[in-house]
């Protein structure tokens, strides 16, 4: 009845979800929670790791403005 769905979903249902983010915040939090700082509340903690994630959000990107917009094609 639905074939295209059907071909759709036997090509995403098999992929395994990935666990590099959660990781990721693992690794980060444990950059965060030194023998220093073992005293943090649990809220200074969690406005730390946001933080920390939008700054790097912010980095530098050197390939900005190099991918043609559609227009431009």
């Amino acid at each position: 009845q639905y074939p295209l769905l059907y071909r759709v979903a036997l090509d995403i249902l098999p992929v395994q979800a990935s666990a590099v983010p959660c990781e990721r915040v693992f690794s980060s939090s444990a950059e965060t929670d030194t023998p220093r700082r073992n005293k943090l509340s649990c809220l200074i903690f969690e406005v730390l790791q946001i933080l920390k994630f939008v700054y790097h959000q912010d980095r530098l990107s050197f390939t900005d403005g190099w991918i043609a917009k559609e227009c431009e094609l």
